[in-house]
Parts: structure tokens; sequence; C-alpha cells
């Protein structure tokens, strides 16, 4: 019986349980682990920019009196992406397609 890798210290409890999961119920190579304890960190840092926006509100007013996103808003899209694109490349959401994704051109948005 193969030992599984434990996952990093740093995780918050959510992650780490994440972390047990996936690497119990798929076969990860060395290059897929380093793959997954950047997902756990995109998925932790969206979590904790979620809570200072829930806490602090989206938005805040700078010294001019305008509205402005809070940076915190940006970290959350941001670590969002990240983990939905490092989940895609572990290939752990669904089984793989029978064909790949078609691959973006130059004119990719013109289609319809």
């Amino acid at each position: 019986m193969e030992k599984l890798p434990k996952p990093p210290p740093h995780l918050s409890k959510a992650a780490k349980k994440w972390w047990k999961q996936v690497v119990a119920d798929y076969d990860l190579d060395a290059h897929h682990i380093h793959l997954l304890q950047l997902a756990c960190q995109a998925l932790d840092r969206g979590n904790a920019a979620r809570e200072v926006i829930d806490r602090d509100g989206m938005t805040y007013t700078d010294r001019f009196g305008c509205p402005r996103a809070r940076p915190e808003v940006a970290v959350e899209r941001d670590s969002r992406i990240a983990f939905a694109r490092l989940v895609r490349e572990l290939a752990i959401d669904a089984p793989t397609p029978e064909a790949p994704r078609m691959p973006r051109t130059a004119d990719y948005g013109a289609r319809r």
C-alpha cells in the first residue's frame, strides 16, 4: 500500500480536507501534487479575501470621496480563476473528454 502525501501544514482545515479527498480518489504524479498544492493555496486565498469582503464590503471611499473596489475583490476573482484552471489541469472535476478543447485563435471572440 502506497503512502498518500500529506497536505502542507499552512493550508486551512477545509483545504486540507479537500487535499486528502483528492489524493485518496485520484492517482497523482509528483507534478500533480504541486498543482494540487497551488490549487489549495488559491482556494485559501480566495476564501480569505471573501472574509474581508463580507466584513468590510466590496468598496471603500477614497480620499476624493469616490467609491473604489477593495483590493480583496481582485484577489478573490484571481484566486477563483487560478483554482478553476488548476482543477482543470489536474482533470479531477470530470472524466477526460473524448476530444480536447478547441484552441483559442485570433478570431475566437468574433465567432458566432
